[in-house]
């Protein structure tokens, strides 16, 4: 497992097989999460036979490196990450006068097979480990710094379906989330998910309040089943219950992700549809206008209004 993957206590474990004072795994830890280091050089009161061992080891503190970076014009950045076995990954940062958010990946493509998403045409190559989806989140803290921010919101909503991925996910928010670590508070971290039901109620089954984000996208099954293939596996019906069981067991508001496509899911009577099918539920509905790809299309701003 890659450094940055592991906690305190697993650090500990694998100095001590190299006769090193178990106490040097906090000070690891804490460069890597609460300093953001890129190089293990800068861990300056760590002695130098440790600084060695990790060099050796691993490297370098984190296993991806940057291709490219776009700005779009309304500020948000996309980073193009490549990996040890040079499959790609994005990253976004989303900057805001009080927050910066990133969007983060957790597999190299994605097997949900959503029609409007491009990662979903994609097809899926494996899942990300823990320390590839938390080096994205400390690259950026890294670089952020020096313009004197730091990130204060994570998104698991980038590449790939985070559900499906669910340890290295979870393993990944409790580092994020680690008090000698980026220390960001559990309703800082987001889920999303496009159904996946036994994993949203193990989800309310964990310790780590984080928030949740359900991807609807269509009122009916037939609708959602035509756009997300998951919907034949786990229905509207199955899917609201789950839901309603992880508030149930949470007093956590869920988040219901709606992209508009124009003609297929913006109509009025959908509208009222949605209103009805979430009625009387502990939640909000982020509507959000279409990016297009394939055939959809994005709906026209009276529309969304």
């Amino acid at each position: 497992m890659e450094l940055v993957g592991r906690f305190p206590e697993e650090i500990k474990v694998f100095l001590q097989e190299h006769q090193i004072a178990s106490f040097r795994g906090d000070q690891v830890f804490s460069w890597l999460h609460k300093h953001a280091v890129e190089r293990f050089d800068a861990m300056t009161n760590v002695p130098r036979n440790v600084i060695l061992l990790l060099k050796e080891t691993f490297r370098a503190p984190w296993p991806l490196e940057l291709l490219t970076m776009r700005q779009s014009v309304d500020g948000t950045e996309k980073y193009l990450f490549a990996l040890g076995d040079q499959s790609t990954i994005e990253a976004v940062r989303i900057p805001e006068e009080e927050r910066q958010t990133i969007c983060l990946s957790t597999q190299v493509g994605c097997a949900m097979s959503c029609s409007f998403c491009a990662t979903g045409q994609s097809g899926y190559v494996r899942n990300l480990s823990a320390a590839e989806i938390v080096a994205q989140v400390l690259w950026l803290e890294h670089h952020l710094r020096a313009t004197g921010q730091s990130i204060t919101n994570i998104v698991y909503m980038g590449m790939g379906e985070p559900l499906a991925n669910y340890e290295a996910v979870m393993r990944s928010a409790r580092l994020f989330n680690h008090a000698e670590g980026l220390n960001l508070g559990a309703r800082r971290l987001t889920i999303s998910t496009c159904g996946l039901v036994p994993q949203i109620k193990a989800l309310a089954g964990e310790d780590l309040q984080v928030n949740l984000a359900v991807s609807l996208h269509a009122v009916t099954d037939s609708a959602r089943s035509e756009i997300m293939p998951v919907n034949r596996r786990f229905p509207l019906q199955e899917l609201l219950e789950a839901c309603d069981y992880y508030t149930e067991q949470t007093g956590r508001r869920i988040s219901y992700e709606y992209a508009l496509i124009s003609g297929f899911n913006d109509r009025p009577e959908q509208a009222q549809k949605l209103l009805e099918l979430l009625k009387g539920r502990l939640c909000h509905v982020n509507l959000i206008p279409l990016n297009p790809v394939g055939t959809e299309q994005r709906p026209s701003m009276k529309v969304v209004a």
